[in-house]
């Protein structure tokens, strides 16, 4: 196992380190899901006004996605991901504390804006501290956290709130945020050759995995890349299917809470349940990804198709046993489908 090799433990280092960044912006994330019931009973608010909550955080999201990833390609992903990881865990104790809705708003949409640097970053430090043969794998332990956060998201906030109260909840998560951000700072180094822990012999098989450079070749233009239609082709797929997907995982917790009647306590253990049946169905569908090249457009079009139906029917079936069921049915089929369109964007 190259996690047992002393050759790649240096990239290791960076890996788990990375794992715990995406770790602690799920959780960050996430937990307000659980939360929302509760914030909305002290703020007083419609279902109108939830929902701004969950979208200004996408907003602040999107919005810097693109200037987030430009900015760690000018100053490195070992400063981009570090005064991330500490910018967003500021709003995220802030967060707490606010007690006028519209600065609540302003909070989570600047929220927004510190985690969107992440995504670029960290593709970027697998890319500079694993050589190609690894990246892959690589980058599927790195996206267990996608169902693996959510899971303990859910569970976390339901016993934290219990206890102590949303508040609360926010104000702690601030804690591991600012260690996280320490330590990322402390430990990598944006260039493998300046990391002391590095073995002469990944640093070796990293020079020789290095491209070829045409220097008289010209730079692609950022206008060639939004000309490319399969460019457009996928950023409209994975439009729709985010809004399925994170419509389903947003409001999930609200709906078992006040459409379902279940406690607190039941909410968060039924909410991650979804997620560890996604882990494994993100598992499968990179796998299926690999072995299926050519069915695999196919594979993805019956997964989503599958997982409309099973979302359509969970509102409607009157057991909330089925309704259960049919969220994990959902849930397998939607990170099913997200495993195979990454294998085949990748």
């Amino acid at each position: 196992m190259f996690f047992k090799n002393a050759k790649w433990r240096a990239s290791g280092t960076v890996l788990v380190l990375l794992w715990f960044c995406w770790l602690l912006s799920f959780l960050d994330r996430m937990v307000i899901t659980v939360a929302l019931p509760y914030i909305a009973e002290d703020f007083e608010l419609t279902s109108t006004h939830q929902g701004l909550i969950i979208s200004t955080f996408f907003m602040g999201y999107a919005l810097f996605q693109i200037p987030g990833g430009m900015l760690a390609d000018r100053f490195g992903f070992r400063k981009m991901t570090s005064i991330a990881v500490g910018f967003w865990s500021l709003f995220t104790m802030l967060t707490g504390v606010v007690f006028y809705y519209p600065l609540f708003l302003g909070v989570r949409f600047f929220f927004g804006i510190g985690e969107a640097p992440l995504p670029g970053s960290s593709y970027k430090a697998i890319a500079t501290y694993y050589p190609k043969r690894l990246r892959g794998r690589m980058t599927s332990i790195q996206s267990t956290v996608n169902t693996l956060g959510p899971a303990f998201a859910s569970v976390l906030a339901a016993y934290f709130i219990s206890i102590f109260g949303w508040r609360h909840l926010f104000i702690f998560l601030a804690i591991p945020g600012f260690v996280i951000a320490f330590l990322f700072y402390r430990l990598v180094r944006d260039k493998p050759q300046d990391n002391p822990r590095m073995s002469s012999e990944a640093l070796q098989e990293l020079k020789e995995d290095e491209p070829a450079t045409n220097v008289t070749k010209p730079k692609a233009k950022m206008s060639a890349i939004f000309k490319n239609s399969l460019v457009w082709k996928a950023g409209l797929v994975w439009f729709f299917f985010d809004l399925t997907f994170w419509g389903f995982t947003s409001w999930l917790p609200s709906y078992l809470m006040n459409e379902r009647d279940l406690s607190l306590q039941a909410t968060g253990f039924y909410n991650a349940l979804p997620y560890l049946v996604g882990t494994v169905a993100m598992l499968c569908g990179g796998a299926m990804s690999d072995r299926f090249k050519e069915q695999r457009r196919f594979i993805f079009a019956f997964s989503i198709l599958i997982a409309a139906i099973s979302l359509f029917f969970i509102i409607k079936v009157p057991s909330v046993e089925i309704a259960l069921l049919l969220q994990c049915v959902t849930a397998w089929f939607l990170f099913l489908s997200q495993g195979i369109f990454l294998g085949d964007c990748c």
